[in-house]
């Protein structure tokens, strides 16, 4: 999570924190950008603060078990983001993003164009046989999807004819002569071959995008705008809408959205502090039933309850929905949102980034104020979450 531009939204924040993250990071200079590839020796470093340690418009990668940089790209501009793979990796400019074969000397293999990208919203999937690149498209609100190990290869046919004066009539009388015999000699098709890519364009939102993933195997992918209430899934491969998730009412800008590893739920994060838990897979449930006509519709269903109306379809993720949804041809799209299966609320009110736990049903969270917490959910009944363990990885009196 890049926090080197300050919220308005979150007071809580620590000063002088540039970048919270589940990677390595350095303390002499300032970094504003770490990448880790897997967990490994190679990271990618992106300088940013008042004193960083490297240029903000260069892209190291910096061999961790060698203590030294190992490749060095200098761009004209800043660098947005990275992400890294086994084969290839991706640097995210304003509205530029750039594939490079990841070895000694990185070869270009793609240049893709985007909206203005400021906050380096791009997802590489991390999978050997699928590498999937999620990134802005060239219109705001828009997502591009690109199978990198999909490649056709187009070739262009141009002349090999030499280059005349543009008026021959006005050169020299032998220049005009050989201007004729050009003329009159065959013109030989030169062909070259280049690789480009199969694009797939999804209309996602209607507002900027501000958050934007995708699994591990690249198959699914989520975005959030920059509104925040709405949280929607699409799958990669026939950009079909799969999901769509109200996180809340209110705006709020959602810096983290996470896969669990068998992508069957997302967490999201906010800079409200709070972190929500969704369910994409109706097996995944054991969540109890609630009838429309039975109970009190007025006091609304619990975490966990799936809605079954007698006028409308069970809702079999698990996720929370309005007792009035088997209104929904008659009132707003609000009334039939789907809300999280279960949440949590860290102590302020900051930005917070989240992701699975290695542990079953674990969310862990790093937040901005320098606080982590590890919460445990239960997949049944869903609810409020647990707090398991939390830490202070920043103290108040560190200066940076």
């Amino acid at each position: 999570m890049n926090l080197s531009k300050p919220s308005p939204y979150s007071a809580s924040d620590a000063p002088g924190l540039l970048y919270a993250s589940f990677n390595q990071e350095f303390e002499d200079g300032g970094i504003c950008i770490v990448e880790m590839l897997f967990r490994c020796n190679y990271l990618a470093l992106v300088g940013g603060g008042k004193n960083p340690k490297y240029p903000p418009n260069k892209v190291i990668i910096w061999d961790d078990e060698r203590n030294r940089g190992v490749i060095e790209l200098e761009f004209r501009s800043e660098v947005k983001a990275v992400r890294l793979r086994r084969d290839k990796f991706v640097v995210v400019l304003v509205n530029k993003v750039i594939v490079y074969t990841f070895s000694l000397q990185p070869t270009k293999l793609h240049v893709f164009e985007t909206v203005d990208n400021d906050r380096g919203l791009v997802a590489l999937s991390s999978s050997d046989k699928h590498a999937i690149l999620i990134f802005p498209g060239r219109q705001s609100g828009h997502i591009q999807i690109v199978d990198l190990n999909s490649v056709v290869s187009t070739t262009a046919v141009s002349s090999s004819a030499p280059s005349a004066s543009a008026n021959p009539f006005s050169a020299p009388p032998q220049q005009q002569q050989q201007h004729q015999q050009q003329q009159t000699q065959p013109k030989y098709p030169m062909a070259s071959t280049k690789p480009t890519a199969n694009i797939s364009i999804i209309p996602a939102h209607t507002s900027p995008l501000f958050c934007l993933v995708t699994n591990t195997n690249g198959t699914k992918c989520a975005s959030a705008s920059d509104k925040g209430t709405l949280i929607r899934v699409f799958d990669t491969g026939s950009s079909k809408l799969l999901n769509e998730f109200r996180r809340g009412v209110d705006r709020a800008e959602i810096y983290s959205i996470a896969f669990n590893s068998d992508s069957t739920r997302i967490c999201a994060g906010s800079d409200k502090g709070t972190v929500h838990i969704f369910n994409l897979d109706g097996a995944t449930g054991g969540a109890r039933v609630y009838h429309g006509g039975t109970g009190s519709p007025s006091a609304g269903p619990h975490y966990g309850e799936v809605i079954q109306p007698h006028h409308s379809s069970q809702m079999s993720t698990g996720n929370r929905q309005s007792s009035f949804a088997f209104m929904k041809d008659l009132l707003p799209k609000y009334f039939s949102s789907a809300w999280s299966f279960a949440q949590f609320k860290v102590a302020a009110d900051c930005r917070c980034i989240c992701a699975f736990g290695g542990e079953k049903n674990t969310v862990i969270v790093i937040c901005a104020d320098g606080s982590f917490y590890r919460f445990m959910f239960d997949p049944q009944k869903g609810g409020e979450c647990v707090r398991e363990s939390y830490n202070k990885f920043l103290k108040e009196s560190d200066d940076d």
